[in-house]
């Protein structure tokens, strides 16, 4: 039954055939209050005709929500104080929330606890009637019970029966005392609560709303609707104007202060709506929402805020000019449109309205990018919603942005309704977390057309609704607007329906040029503008109404006829003689120009364009018509609705503001779509959000980002939505019943539903891993390259399933074409002659041909790469458009899934796929076509010599080449020119095995090209590996650059050969990132490899006693029992032989087995057993020779001996009482330089040789010198080093025998330490450290959140970006905002320890428990962290590599971020990444090794270090010779014979006999680029080496 009245509607409501409990409540939920009324609109907003106490008592829903008793007073709601209960009332969610508060105030809880609680429940915006409450808390509580009570199942009282029949009889009541009052034409609505800056005519402010229960509300007053033959018409009327509040006032220029006043020069005030929203957009920094007709002046409220950003960044000084006040790189502003057009404008708008300030602004769109440099020098970036997406999804770079704005202007924020709505969630979302974690203040303001649910919009905004949401109807228009809504009957695409279209467009245009006006007609392809006016122009020819479209008699006419002359467009010329103008983005923009000055200057009646008229330039007119609303979505692939967007966007060119007072918009569409437009057109219906759809997207974008690292940390992500403001606001609409929400008023399960069937989508794609047990969420190499390149996880699911390790184009083609980017693209039937005859030409078999959308998408695809352009159908054209826009991100996305696979075919198929899509060219094209050679000489290279590669062409002359493509030597030059600049690369390998089953091949890679700046730019990228002889599997990756003065690059490549599997060859693959055809490789033999044995000298761990400290000498018992009371395993195992004898012994363990114990012990019963004994402590290097010196000082007083720190001209000297010398082998290499190598060293007792893991060439020179000088001499050795993979050689050339070498593995270590490896495959950048932050934070709070720990970085000029991402985590995990400071510490302590800092930040840092230590500190600073440390008030201490070596302190947890430095070459300035050595991760690795407790060591490094890096920290380090590496051997040979010694060859063989060396070239032979295995062969070839060059060198 439709109802014909109010009065039929209400007794429809409340008659006998009422529906369940339910259903009533739907219908009193919409007509619950029919005695309220609002005054007129210039009476005080605040004021209502009739008392709110009266009005809520007579309100059925009143009396239904609340149970109240008889008389349904105020006063009888169990005295609940009134304004607590307004308060109350006016939420939308009421049930919900009275639930929740009884059991909140009822809580034995502080005060605290329980206004955070009530907040939670209430929101931010009620902290006033959270006061309240708390402050009535017993009596709302005692009231809530009794209230509770009555609504008790059973009793009478509180019956939905009982309620509902005296609510009925009251409504009745109601109607005969207002039967004499007049009705609106409007329904009217429960009262919303009224917010300070809502301006409408209507008495409900949203607009005429759909409800989410599906009752209909009528138009406003005046509509007309007419009903013809042909079509249906709905006419509606202007709105009325909102009169003016007393408080209103416009804005004058002249009252701006100067910096607003320049940018608005051009006014005399802003207008009405600029003047409202004035004193919040620019006086205070308030988020905002602005929604206002089209039209409106919202660019200029914009502008506003963004002046707001640039006042509060400018210097109070008045004397410095505004231009140069701004500190222009202290903020950056987004401005996001929702279309590339309207960025474009915006970005001219604003630059020319803010040039006089210098400030620049960008547009960032499609695939746009933006240098460091141009990111720094751009304050405004305009951009669209995808693109702020994928930027802001990016750590680094680009994606810094994110963290340095401070203004966010979201500009048709109503898109949240259609599909890109969930684009803009997942943006507002992303900002709105990164506030809340950095604590950093981001503006929003969101502009918006007129909407009904405002509300729910600003609270997704987070805007206040009190302070920065401002409505405004559309009777706000600068010009009043009649819109007529048209329904043309027929089946839509029929022919009558065409025919119907046809008619009403000339009837529409007809009538409007009748009565003086010009129109404009919106069709939506450029050759529909043509069409329709040629159309028109034969119908009005055949109506014989044409000369009243003529505009001859306009004064330029003749003038513009002259110039039209000039344009090459016949259908311009044709039609301007009879009124009628086209206009679309196909001409020539000189053409387009011309249309514009015409039609603003009314010399043609009639302008027939597309919407980009309506985007991109401002150019009025009277009327405007939509032709239809069937628009071709190239981003579909179909045909789709006309977006309301676009209508708004085209109605707002109707009305010439100035010059008319009216306008009229016309929109022409199918009878069946006549109310999906009326209703969106007139904001009937509430937008909903669409992030569902692209939520499983969503979320593994921001996993991967690392802003959403578990299920909890997503539950509060989707908190920050559109869809769960609508999802509390319209459940129904979602899914979700009315108990569920009653329960869970804040929705946490239905999130937790929506997060964990996310993520289940994403686990089963691999695209994450998800530990139910701790819901922990970690991205995989396939989530973040899915992220990253903005790869639906559809998508993802296809490639799984087709990808594989072997495919050729064809097949990658295929793959690639069914991707769900994709779908959109559509079969149509007219273009299958046109697809047909592109399948025949494509090079590769296209698989389903043209019976397929994905066939369609391969064909597109290999016609844009074979340049097949010349296509009739405007549909293909743009279908073409899309799929090359889109195929190179996808196919790059492609090639890196390969990458990460490791598989090498089809990486090198993607990667000449992808630059083919990029160049246009095939793989078999010549590669110079690249170059810029002319189209004849290129033409000639494929004819005459197609056969030769372009380094066969670049071997020839440039005669040579003339003639060779029958051209001129002139030809030739540029053909030799191109061939010698395409780039190339000669590599160069040696094959050096680390251990049996470990081999490095060391390459270096030439530049083999000349550069051209113009070609290759700064930098030309390119990638290299090695791949296994089947070419199946990467074996080792990397993709690195050459620059202009790059000569040479150097690549290390570490491989696992297992024994007994060692392939015949492996291959090195070198290929351009960037050029087609640039490839080469080099197959590598490995038939005569020979690798070292396998290790056969470790020891095996003894279970012993442990030995007493009582058994060592009695002078030295005292020294050591006050530290340690027994020895432990290892150095009871090892002992006897290092203490108790004076055997050559060596000993290799690992870090914190007591190595430096055991050294001081022997040198310490050396120096106590012998008189006047004389020792050499050799340590790599100072810092660890200080810590000698400082703990053998005590040592050497008692036993009265020196200790001293070598000077070159004593070391070597005999101290006069006997003692111990400490050098480093610089020191000692000095000292020994200075004598002849045959000069022996007499009475040298003991030589403790430590650290020798690190044996460099300085060391080993040194050390070898010393053996070679006290050969004939009774000097004892003894060597300390960390475990080694092979000590075996290393004890030969100490000369220590089997039963005196003790060596243990790393797995021996007593202590307990627990090692984690995390592999990363994002490459070495600030991304990568963004990514590793949360992890990081994890790993130092795991097991222990109030332990130490120590962060190794890359470099010092990192600790600080570290640092506070660290601290940012911590602050988020721990929500108090301490960071790692421990809850111990007071805030008067911490200002205390600031004042001793020299360096201010330090103290900030410390304030969060943070802390750094490099070189680059002063010392004392340096000394105040390090005991803030071991006092515990700094926990987390930053580390650069290049200071592990001078820390000495420990942690409970030690975290290795990243593996990876960045070398920068003095010289040139160009920067490479290096791979930390492997003795600075061990050293890194001991500082987690505790006497006591356990342990933690976290190795966060690139997937392809990580099995060497774990191979040799479980196994024991390599350990091979450097001397031949540098130039200190030869160095040394040149000191010796400048001093008169004149080396022999027989004397150089001799001396490296005694070197490691000579060890390890029979033993490794390769490594050192030999074959044979016999030792004095190869040292023999190393001397003539060395003799040769040195005399070439003199």
């Amino acid at each position: 039954m439709k109802p014909e009245s109010i009065h039929d509607h209400l007794v429809y409501l409340v008659g006998d055939n009422v529906g369940s409990e339910s259903s009533q409540k739907n219908d009193l939920g919409e007509w619950a209050s029919l005695s309220f009324k609002a005054q007129s609109a210039d009476a005080g907003q605040w004021d209502f005709v009739e008392d709110r106490h009266q009005w809520q008592a007579d309100s059925a829903i009143w009396a239904y929500s609340d149970g109240v008793g008889e008389s349904g007073s105020v006063n009888d709601i169990n005295s609940l104080t009134y304004d607590i209960w307004q308060g109350l009332n006016r939420k939308p969610n009421l049930d919900s929330i009275l639930d929740a508060l009884l059991p909140t105030l009822t809580k034995k809880a502080s005060e605290d606890e329980i206004s955070a609680e009530l907040v939670d429940i209430l929101g931010y915006e009620e902290l006033d009637l959270v006061s309240q409450i708390l402050a009535n808390r017993q009596v709302v509580e005692e009231r809530l019970s009794i209230f509770r009570a009555q609504n008790q199942p059973g009793n009478d009282l509180a019956s939905p029966e009982t309620i509902f029949s005296r609510g009925r009889q009251r409504i009745q009541e109601t109607l005969a005392a207002n039967a004499s009052r007049p009705l609106d034409l409007e329904q009217e609505r429960p009262q919303k609560e009224r917010y300070p800056h809502i301006y409408t005519t209507m008495s409900h402010s949203g607009g005429n709303m759909l409800s989410q229960y599906g009752t209909k509300y009528v138009l406003p007053e005046g509509t007309v609707r007419q009903s013809e033959k042909e079509y249906e018409e709905v006419v509606i009327p202007p709105a009325k104007v909102v009169p003016p509040r007393a408080t209103e006032h416009l804005v004058q220029i002249t009252e701006l202060d100067p910096l607003a006043r320049g940018c608005f020069l051009a006014y005399k005030s802003l207008n009405r709506i600029q003047s409202i929203v004035y004193p919040t957009a620019y006086k205070s920094s308030e988020n905002m929402l602005v929604a206002a007709p089209t039209g409106a002046g919202k660019t200029d409220v914009a502008l506003l805020a963004i002046l707001r950003v640039l006042d509060q960044y400018r210097s109070s000084d008045p004397q410095i000019p505004l231009r140069e006040a701004i500190n222009t790189s202290a903020f950056k502003i987004i401005y996001v449109a929702p279309m590339k057009a309207l960025a474009s404008e915006i970005t001219r708008k604003f630059s020319k309205r803010l040039r006089w300030l210098s400030i620049q602004v960008r547009e960032l769109t499609g695939d746009m990018q933006m240098t460091k440099a141009e990111i720094a020098q751009t304050q405004i970036i305009v951009t669209t919603p995808e693109k702020w997406d994928v930027v802001t999804r990016k750590p680094t770079g680009e994606g810094e942005l994110a963290s340095s704005i401070k203004l966010l202007i979201l500009d048709e924020v109503h898109l949240l309704n259609e599909e890109r709505g969930a684009v803009i969630e997942t943006i507002v979302a992303r900002t709105l977390r990164q506030v809340e974690s950095t604590q950093s203040l981001v503006r929003i303001v969101g502009l918006s057309a007129t909407l009904p649910n405002y509300e729910d919009v600003a609270e997704f905004l987070s805007v206040s609704p009190y302070k920065g949401l401002f409505y405004f109807d559309s009777s706000f228009r600068p010009v009043p607007l009649e819109q007529h809504f048209i329904g043309v009957r027929g089946k839509p695409n029929s022919a009558l329906s065409k025919k119907n279209l046809e008619y009403v467009t000339f009837k529409k245009v007809s009538d409007l040029v009748d009565a003086g006006h010009q129109v404009m007609i919106f069709v939506h392809a450029r050759k529909e503008t043509v069409r329709t006016a040629m159309q028109l122009k034969e119908t009005i020819i055949a109506e014989g109404e044409l000369e009243k479209f003529s505009c001859e008699d306009h004064p330029q006419w003749s003038f513009f006829r002259r110039e039209l002359a000039q344009s090459r467009n016949k259908e311009m010329k044709q039609l301007f003689d009879d009124g009628f103008g086209i206009h679309h983005a196909g001409m020539l923009r000189s053409d387009r120009n011309l249309m514009e000055r015409m039609f603003e200057a009314r010399a043609i009646k009639v302008l027939c364009c597309t919407a980009t008229l309506a985007w991109g330039v401002n150019l009025p007119a009277h009327a405007v018509i939509i032709k239809g609303t069937q628009v071709y979505d190239t981003s579909r692939g179909a045909f789709s609705d006309l977006s309301v967007l676009d209508v708004l966007q085209i109605f707002g060119r109707a009305g010439r503001p100035g010059l008319e007072s009216s306008g009229e918009g016309y929109i022409c569409t199918t009878e069946e779509m006549l109310t999906h437009y009326l209703d969106a057109v007139t904001t009937q219906i509430p937008i909903e959000s669409k992030f569902k759809a692209g939520m499983v997207d969503a979320l593994n974008a921001e996993i991967s980002l690392g802003t959403v690292a578990n299920i909890n940390d997503a539950v509060q992500w989707l908190g920050f939505t559109y869809l769960y403001v609508r999802m509390r606001k319209n459940p129904f609409y979602y899914g979700i019943d009315r108990e569920s929400l009653v329960e869970d008023p804040r929705l946490g399960n239905k999130r937790t539903e929506l997060v964990r069937e996310a993520t289940r989508q994403l686990a089963r794609l691999r695209m994450v891993v998800h530990d139910p047990a701790t819901g922990a969420l970690q991205v995989t190499g396939l989530g973040r390259i899915a992220a990253k390149y903005y790869i639906r996880n559809a998508s993802i699911e296809i490639f799984n399933d087709e990808f594989k390790p072997k495919m050729s184009e064809a097949d990658v083609l295929a793959m690639l074409s069914q991707s769900k980017e994709f779908d959109q693209i559509q079969l149509r039937e007219s273009e299958m002659k046109e697809l047909e005859g592109l399948e025949k030409a494509a090079p590769c078999q296209v698989k389903g041909g043209t019976s397929t959308s994905a066939g369609k998408v391969n064909i597109l695809l290999q016609a844009f790469i074979s340049r097949s352009d010349y296509l009739n159908d405007f549909a293909l054209i743009s279908d073409m458009a899309y799929v090359a826009q889109n195929s190179g991100r996808i196919i790059r996305a492609l090639l890196e899934i390969s990458i990460s696979r490791k598989w090498a075919h089809v990486t090198a198929t993607l990667m000449s796929m992808s630059k083919s899509i990029e160049k246009r060219l095939w793989a078999y094209d010549h590669p110079l076509k690249q170059t810029q050679l002319k189209m004849e000489t290129m033409h000639n290279i494929q004819r005459w010599c197609d056969e030769l590669s372009v380094a066969e062409l670049a071997s020839f002359d440039a005669q040579e080449l003339g003639k060779m493509v029958h051209l001129n030597e002139i030809q030739g030059a540029a053909i030799l020119q191109a061939a010698k600049q395409f780039p190339t690369a000669r590599l160069e390998y040696k094959l050096r095995p680390l251990a049996s089953d470990v081999l490095k091949i060391s390459l270096v890679i030439h530049k083999a090209f000349d550069w051209n700046h113009r070609l290759h730019g700064t930098i030309e990228p390119f990638w290299i590996w090695v791949e296994d002889e089947e070419s199946l599997h990467i074996l080792q990756l990397a993709h690195l650059v050459f620059h202009q003065s790059t000569d040479a690059l150097d690549l290390d490549f570490v491989l696992w050969i297992p024994l007994g599997t060692k392939p015949s060859m492996v291959t090195v693959r070198w290929v351009s990132d960037r050029w087609l055809g640039a490839e080469e490789e080099i197959p590598i033999s490995l038939e005569d490899l020979v690798m070292p044995p396998p290790p056969q000298c470790h020891s095996p761990l003894l279970s012993l006693p442990f030995l007493p400290v009582a058994c060592l000498d009695p002078p030295l018992v005292g020294l050591y029992s006050t530290q340690f009371t027994s020895f432990n395993t290892i150095q009871t195992q090892s002992f006897w032989t290092f203490v108790q004898t004076n055997n050559l012994s060596l000993l290799c363990a690992p870090s914190g087995a007591g190595k430096s114990t055991l050294a001081a012990t022997t040198f310490s019963s050396t120096l106590a057993q012998v008189p006047r004994a004389w020792a050499i402590y050799l340590s790599s290097r100072r810092s660890s020779a200080r810590s000698v010196f400082t703990d053998g000082q005590q040592i050497c007083e008692a036993l009265g001996a020196s200790i001293k720190y070598a000077q070159a001209d004593l070391v070597l000297s005999r101290p006069k009482n006997g003692g111990i010398y400490i050098a480093t082998p610089i020191t000692l290499l000095a000292a020994l330089s200075r004598r002849s190598p045959n000069e022996e060293i007499d009475g040298l007792d003991l030589v403790v040789v430590d650290n020798l893991e690190q044996l460099d060439s300085t060391f080993e020179l040194a050390l070898s010198l010393l053996q070679f000088a006290t050969q004939t001499k009774p000097t004892r050795f003894i060597g300390f080093g960390d475990s080694l993979h092979d000590p075996s050689d290393l004890a030969g050339w100490l000369n220590v025998d089997a039963q005196s070498l003790y060596s243990f593995r790393p797995r021996d270590r007593e202590q307990s330490l627990k090692i984690s490896n995390h592999p990363f495959t994002i490459p070495h950048s600030a991304a990568l450290f963004k990514a590793m932050a949360k992890p990081v934070h994890m790993a130092i709070n795991e097991g222990n959140r109030e332990g130490t720990a120590i962060v190794f970085v890359p470099s010092r000029h990192q600790c600080r970006t570290i640092a506070l991402d660290l601290i940012t985590w911590a602050t988020l995990d721990s929500q108090t905002g301490r960071g790692y400071l421990p809850n111990t510490i007071s805030e008067e302590v911490i200002q205390g320890y600031r004042a001793h800092f020299m360096e201010r930040e330090l103290g900030d840092f410390m304030a969060k428990g943070v802390g750094f230590f490099h070189r680059g500190l002063q010392k004392k600073d340096q000394s105040t962290i390090l005991r803030l440390y071991e006092d515990g008030i700094i926990r987390v201490l930053l580390v650069p590599r290049d200071a592990c070596w001078d820390i000495s302190v420990r942690a409970l947890c030690v975290v290795v971020m990243g593996t990876q430095y960045v070398e920068v070459n003095p010289e040139s300035d160009i920067r490479r990444v290096r791979d930390y050595k492997l003795t600075d991760i061990v050293r890194m690795q001991s500082r987690a090794v505790q006497h006591s407790g356990t342990g933690h060591f976290h190795l966060f490094c690139q997937a392809e270090a990580l099995d060497t890096y774990s191979r040799f920290l479980n196994e024991g380090l390599p350990l091979e010779s450097q001397l031949m590496e540098t130039d200190h051997l030869r160095n040394w040979i040149k000191t010796v014979n400048s001093k008169g010694f004149n080396l022999s060859k027989q004397d150089v063989f001799d001396f490296l006999s005694f070197t490691f060396l000579s060890r390890r070239v029979a033993s490794n032979p390769n490594y050192y680029g030999f074959r044979s295995t016999n030792r004095d062969e190869n040292i023999s070839r190393i001397v003539d080496t060395l003799f040769d060059v040195s005399l070439v060198e003199h």
